[in-house]
C-alpha cells in the first residue's frame, strides 16, 4: 500500500465536476484507491461516496493506493491530483 497527501486547490473543492473526473480516473486504475479526509474515508471509485466527504479547497486529503499496479497507479494519481484537483 502506498499513500500520499494532497491539498485540494480547486476553488469549489471536490464538487461534482472534479469529483467525477477523479472517480473516472480511479475506475481506470486496477488498484483500489481510497480517500481519507478527517475521520471519513471513501472509495475513489464511487462518485456519491467521494462527494459525501465534503472536501473543500485547502483541505488536505490522504490517498491510499493498494494493488498489483500500485506504484504506476500512484504516480499517475499524483500527477492527476496536481493537474485537476
Amino acid at each position: 500500500m502506498i499513500q500520499f497527501d494532497h491539498i485540494v486547490q480547486d476553488p469549489e473543492g471536490l464538487h461534482a465536476r472534479p469529483a467525477g473526473k477523479l472517480v473516472k480516473f480511479a475506475q481506470a486504475c486496477s488498484s483500489e484507491i481510497r480517500i481519507l479526509s478527517g475521520e471519513k474515508s471513501a472509495s475513489a471509485k464511487k462518485l456519491f461516496a467521494v462527494m459525501g466527504l465534503g472536501i473543500k479547497r485547502g483541505d488536505t486529503i490522504t490517498l491510499l493506493v493498494e494493488g498489483e499496479n500500485e506504484n504506476p497507479d500512484c504516480e499517475k494519481l499524483k500527477a492527476f491530483c496536481k493537474e485537476s484537483i
